[in-house]
């Protein structure tokens, strides 16, 4: 099986006959052939014709998911074995098991947890991996429930790892996706695919590069076909250093991303998309398929158990740019498409899709020209985050702010709310949370445009909201009329030049904002 594996030449009705044809037709197409015809009366499984990596290629990276192309759209098995060995040693380096559930599909039914008493803890130094550690060690007293119920991996060191799908079919393709950093440089690998899991049994052999870019190289490059520095985001991030001596830019190539992205204490880091609309980096996850810990809660306040629900992650970073990305979840329910905690991060020139909170913002954060798509409570957080000629897009209520007295909340310049689905919904609401109270809660908005928003505009809000600053100023209609503010909620406040003259000008200045932090503009 030295030669590559080539397209076979016959219908997509013929397929390749089970457990040898691989072979044979890597090796002479015209006897693979033959071999699928004599078994097209029996055979169900449609006609493989690529591989990425394929069979026998060189300088692979150890990150590469296994992408097999068929003729038709195949079906995937509900058992079987994926093992990949070291083809050296024939020691045994990862297995994916078919007939463990990816992860849960229903909402558990548990008393409602407490949150941490101490700060979580982000130590600093080697991270752990699939290699080093077992997924869902827990960490931080985590409950860590029946590690063996669902397929689990280690992601940027979270040891109580994530839910994942071993195997994701789209059309015509099944990606593999063998656990996070098992695969090393300078290895050659065989892969070995149990018959039940496509319908006939597969065996191919790669190779990886010799070694990575250099440690303190400033700019390393993503290519979803594997012909860059790494094929994936996340294996451009764990090799870059947490604290670098010069700023980092993790470039990401035009492509299709379907991977859950997460890290944690990264400084100075860039990761810049080539085209905004063409770099599309998402992942089925939410708070169902990825939940907190049984006896832990997240989100609510800092230093809370981190979040595992959102397609992509930054965790406890700081300085961090995400610039010309489309992240998405594309899974309904509590989901966001990017989750950020940290400080003195950027989010810029971005789509960020979910469901219920799209975004999550924790920490000092600048967003300019972002588009935020979601179902209802769109942007969720503690603030404080500025954004500036943004579009912001939602079914149902925009915002559940829940900022604390000592810092800002959201606020939006020059920015464009639009209602999805035809009717009208509010910028704001407050509701009580399990009896938690937001009496804080910021969210100000200068010139918007606004576009299916209810006359009340706000709402509804519960508690105390002498210090809650639902404020407007200057809202347009998209014909660039003043909207009719006359049924605004009476929590919420109308500011006007001649008044609030000096608070609508600390409110368009982002460092007033972001706690003393200026972010280039």
């Amino acid at each position: 099986m030295r030669a590559h594996l080539r397209a076979v030449t016959m219908t997509a009705a013929i397929t390749l006959a089970p457990a040898v044809a691989l072979a044979v037709a890597a090796a002479d197409p015209a006897a693979g052939a033959e071999a699928a015809v004599a078994d097209a009366t029996t055979a169900v499984t449609p006609a493989l014709i690529a591989l990425q990596p394929a069979d026998g290629a060189r300088e692979v990276n150890p990150d590469t998911h296994l992408v097999l192309r068929f003729a038709q759209p195949p079906v995937l098995g509900a058992s079987g074995l994926i093992r990949i060995y070291d083809a050296a040693t024939g020691k045994l380096v990862d297995t994916l098991d078919l007939s463990i559930p990816a992860g849960p599909t229903e909402r558990t039914t548990l008393p409602q947890a407490p949150y941490l008493a101490t700060p979580y803890v982000y130590a600093d130094g080697p991270r752990a991996t699939n290699a080093t550690t077992k997924a869902g060690t827990p960490s931080t007293g985590a409950d860590p429930g029946d590690p063996g119920r669902y397929q689990l991996t280690i992601i940027g060191g979270f040891t109580d790892g994530f839910h994942f799908h071993p195997v994701i079919v789209q059309d015509t393709s099944a990606t593999i996706y063998p656990h996070n950093n098992l695969l090393a440089y300078g290895k050659r690998y065989r892969v070995q695919v149990d018959q039940a899991v496509f319908g006939k049994a597969l065996q191919w052999e790669f190779s990886t590069k010799p070694h990575g870019p250099a440690k303190d190289t400033e700019r390393v490059v993503v290519s979803a076909d594997g012909s860059a520095d790494f094929s994936t985001v996340q294996g451009a991030l764990d090799h870059v250093p947490d604290h670098p001596a010069k700023r980092v830019t993790i470039f990401v190539r035009n492509g299709d991303y379907e991977e859950i992205v997460y890290f944690r204490n990264k400084r100075n880091l860039t990761i810049q998309g080539e085209q905004r609309d063409k770099v599309r980096i998402h992942y089925a996850n939410n708070e169902v398929f990825n939940p907190h810990p049984p006896n832990i809660s997240t989100n609510e306040v800092a230093g809370t158990f981190p979040s595992r629900r959102a397609a992509f992650a930054a965790d406890n970073v700081r300085s961090v740019h995400l610039r010309d990305l489309t992240l998405e979840t594309t899974l309904q329910g509590q989901a966001e498409g990017l989750l950020i905690t940290g400080a003195e991060n950027i989010v810029a020139n971005t789509t960020i899709i979910g469901s219920g909170d799209a975004l999550q913002v924790n920490g000092s954060t600048y967003l300019p020209d972002v588009k935020v798509i979601g179902g209802g409570d769109t942007i969720l957080g503690r603030g404080p985050a500025f954004f500036e000629r943004c579009e912001i897009q939602s079914q149902h209520a925009y915002m559940w702010i829940r900022n604390p007295a000592g810092n800002h909340g959201n606020v939006f310049v020059g920015c464009r709310f639009t209602t999805l689905g035809g009717g009208q919904t509010e910028l704001a609401r407050l509701p009580a949370n399990k009896g938690r109270n937001y009496p804080y809660a910021e969210a100000v908005l200068i010139d918007a445009t606004l576009s299916g928003i209810s006359p009340a505009g706000w709402g509804p809000v519960e508690g105390d909201v002498s210090n809650v600053h639902f404020w407007e100023y200057n809202s347009r209609n998209v014909d660039g009329t003043p909207v009719d503010v006359s049924k605004r909620h009476p929590a919420s406040r109308q500011l006007t030049m001649e008044r609030d003259a000096e608070t609508i000008r600390n409110y368009r200045n982002p460092a007033w904002v972001l706690d003393g932090w200026m972010p280039p503009r």
